[in-house]
């Protein structure tokens, strides 16, 4: 009886604390151990409602992750974004948590994983905290100290190895003997201690909240996984810790290289025995990952580690007594539909777009990844590329990752204006070439034309203008390299890397794509001013052309194809001299797979598609068929250059250049309202592509048979497409929905083309570059509607 009333008198009191609560705290547990890295935290709320609200938005902020409960079931699962939004804020949640509410009495349980170290990915604040606030009509709840606490038991140090130090997570150990059953349910009376209050909203050490800038992550279904178990420790070289004598080894497979938490059920009739959780990738990119540990109770158990691996196998070592009754997973990732089609005739370009486009996936979730074992880590490099195949494949709530990575970028530049990465975390070198290409023409100013979000521009611009201000010209006119900010030189993984005119072309493509931003923003001196620095680099440039290639005095190795390259797209080498580039290029292959995407794009460019075609297949060729691998690779080979990682997106550069430029699809005005759709057949008979952009879904496919060339086209309502036909149609009855009547379309056939107005004659208002080099060629102006063109 005496159990009841305090029990009763409890939930009174806590209750009266939420109706009169003097505003949400940041709260911990009462005990010194909760900021320790990798500590996790209990805490329980229970809250009386008269009638539950149609909506009731809650704002949760937590240093490092969260899981939350209300009335037993699951309301959030990874709450949370790694620190930060700039270097001393944090983000925070915005939940609709009235679906899980009820009248009377709910029960509100949180689990907070709070890292304790930072990393490439991450800035810690240092200290555990969490801050919950949720007001609606009638309803107040806040964190305060009120909200019992308490450190889970169950969670601890796993044994050495730990995983690398780019890595902010730790290795989760998890003891079932002494697990907390039901906590999230139990009687509030016999739940943990008061917490402690650290400050309220604004306080150091996490500072101004800002509001989660993209979705929560996607959840996928629990899903079973096929195992097999074999006697003894499988050693191999993923591994990152071998089993100890006596034990046996399960492998599950997944269906392809995923973000997932592994969920083991097990029977155990000792207890007290060691599983150890890893993945193919636990040990890989020349690291050691994540993984981790469980210790098992009596009797049939099932658990669930909340710390996402990723990998195409779940690997246990486990007690030969320990018997397995099912490995399942659940996958998750990055909010957003992967609704991009592509077919065509090459089996082998088909086979590549699904592996890049799962390689895409696989990293995205707080940012843009380079890989999701060894770093998580948003490099900016790797972000432009990403950010460029998301466009083709994923829906436009991947926006989302793109804002937040731009406004991070600039947020946390340096005093003195250098831009670096990868942001967040502890990292603070610059890369010359990568924060050039974040802010050139293939970075924001192609997130800008791809999205319309002219205020992301704008919040961009002034910390673009002030970078550009850090770069100098030398005597010859190209980029003086300084020596007082804290660079690394990286132009390429690889060899023969001609740095110092890779560095003055990425400057040329950044100031082009400042320039593009500055007439967008309504800033005409600034640029004109930046287009007169392209002007001099262009001329500089000049001064190293020997008749046959671009070569620096101080390059002393073979040609470099990046710098022709390069050279080519920055619109700095003239026509006259793509012969003996393209020449260049034949004869060197040293670009990795993050710059092979701008050698194709060169090639196309120069009027070499097939070449462009085929040199990318040759060079993609080992990672494309690897059966072993549901990914792309980071260098040409496993265990190469940079670690050699085999889940890295920037070898999906050649899907960008496939919907561009041989699909031919690419937005004229910033967000799609007018696109161009040039196909280029090339070395396909067939193609076609469905890409879900900000004005709608496009889709664009052709056919060429006995000479005929057939074309099917969607173009969404409120846009327009310009559409070139390619050099098949030329001399030939081109007709659109069965009509050959096409003067609506644009005016009448004429001479040996079809067409009358020229690319050279669109508006140019406020000196947008509207097109990616298309030339003189006429096209045809089409409306929302769908099109059957054949030319025959």
């Amino acid at each position: 009886m005496l159990k009841k009333i305090l029990e009763v008198f409890a939930s009174f009191a806590l209750c009266a604390g939420a109706s009169f609560a003097q505003g949400a705290k940041w709260i911990a547990a009462a005990d010194p151990k909760s900021d320790e890295p990798n500590s996790w935290t209990a805490f329980r709320k229970d809250v009386n409602l008269e009638s539950v609200p149609n909506k009731l938005v809650a704002r949760i902020s937590v240093d490092s992750k969260y899981w939350l409960w209300i009335n037993g079931k699951l309301a959030v699962f990874e709450g949370g974004l790694k620190r930060g939004p700039t270097p001393l804020d944090t983000y925070c949640d915005e939940v609709d948590i009235a679906p899980f509410l009820q009248k009377g009495e709910n029960k509100i349980a949180l689990l907070l994983w709070y890292f304790g170290k930072s990393g490439f990915n991450h800035l810690g604040s240092g200290k555990a905290g969490l801050f919950f606030e949720a007001k609606g009509a009638g309803v107040s709840i806040e964190s305060d100290a009120s909200w019992r606490s308490k450190l889970h038991p169950a969670y601890g140090a796993a044994v050495n190895p730990p995983p690398n130090r780019r890595l902010s997570e730790s290795n989760i150990k998890f003891d079932a003997r002494v697990d907390i059953d039901g906590w999230q349910s139990a009687p509030m009376a016999l739940f943990g201690s008061a917490s402690a209050e650290l400050g309220k909203e604004g306080c150091a050490p996490w500072n101004k909240l800002v509001a989660r800038p993209m979705p929560l992550f996607k959840i996928f279904p629990v899903r079973e996984a096929k195992f097999s178990r074999k006697k003894g420790a499988v050693y191999n070289e993923r591994m990152a810790r071998p089993a100890p004598e006596g034990y046996d080894t399960v492998v599950a497979t997944l269906p392809y290289n995923m973000q997932m938490t592994p969920i083991i059920t097990l029977f155990d009739p000792d207890g007290g025995n060691l599983v150890d959780i890893q993945t193919d990738h636990t040990f890989g990119g020349s690291d050691t990952n994540l993984r981790a540990e469980y210790i098992t109770k009596i009797g049939e158990q099932t658990y669930e580690s909340l710390g996402w691996l990723n990998g195409e196998q779940i690997i246990l070592y486990l007690p030969k007594n320990v018997k397995v009754l099912s490995v399942k997973y659940r996958e998750s990732g990055y909010d957003t539909e992967m609704s991009g089609e592509f077919d065509s005739d090459s089996e082998y370009f088909n086979l590549y777009w699904k592996k890049a486009r799962r390689t895409l996936y696989v990293n995205m979730r707080d940012t843009f990844f380079d890989c999701p074992d060894r770093e998580r880590s948003q490099w900016w490099g790797d972000a432009v590329l990403l950010m460029s195949e998301a466009f083709y494949t994923c829906d436009p709530k991947a926006f989302g990752i793109m804002r937040k990575g731009i406004r991070e970028l600039v947020s946390w530049a340096s005093p003195d204006g250098s831009l670096h990465a990868p942001i967040p975390g502890t990292c603070k070198s610059e890369l010359p070439g990568q924060m050039c290409a974040s802010i050139g023409q293939y970075g924001l100013w192609n997130y800008y034309m791809n999205t319309g979000d002219i205020e992301t521009l704008r919040f961009a611009y002034p910390a673009v203008k002030k970078y550009l201000s850090l770069w100098k010209l030398d005597a010859d006119g190209i980029a003086a390299m300084p020596d007082k900010r804290p660079l690394w030189r990286w132009g390429d993984w690889g060899k023969n890397v001609d740095k110092r005119l890779v560095f003055a072309a990425w400057h040329s493509i950044a100031l082009e794509g400042a320039a593009n931003m500055a007439d967008a923003l309504g800033f005409p001196d600034d640029a004109a001013q930046f287009r007169e620095t392209m002007s001099k680099i262009k001329a500089g440039f000049e001064k190293f052309w020997n008749g046959k290639e671009y070569r620096h005095p101080s390059h002393k190795d073979w040609t470099d194809d990046r710098v022709q390259a390069l050279a080519v797209i920055a619109g700095i080498a003239d026509k006259s001299k793509y012969d003996a580039i393209f020449k260049t290029i034949m004869r060197n292959n040293n670009a990795s797979p993050y710059m092979e995407k701008y050698v194709m794009q060169a090639l196309f460019k120069m009027g070499k598609p097939d070449f462009a075609l085929s040199r990318a297949q040759l060079r993609f060729d080992n990672m494309t068929v690897d059966k072993k691998y549901s990914t792309l690779w980071e260098g040409w080979q496993v265990g190469g250059y940079g670690g050699g990682s085999v889940n890295h997106a920037w070898s999906g550069g050649a899907l960008t250049n496939i919907a561009q430029f041989y699909c031919g699809l690419y937005p004229v005005e910033p967000g799609w309202k007018t696109f161009k759709i040039a196909p280029c057949p090339s070395l396909f008979g067939r193609l076609s592509i469905s890409v879900p952009t900000a004005a709608g879904t496009v889709k664009s496919a052709f056919e060429i048979s006995g000479g005929v060339f057939k074309m099917k086209i969607s173009v969404p309502a409120g846009t327009t497409a310009h559409l070139y036909l390619p050099e098949i149609a030329r001399n030939k009855t081109v007709s659109i929905n069965g009509s050959e009547d096409i003067s609506k379309f644009g005016g009448e056939r004429r001479s040996s083309f079809f067409k009358v107005r020229l690319a050279s004659g669109i508006s140019n208002t406020r000196g947008i570059r509207r097109d990616f080099d298309s030339g003189e060629k006429s096209f045809l102006v089409l409306p929302a509607g769908e099109y059957e063109v054949v030319a025959k």
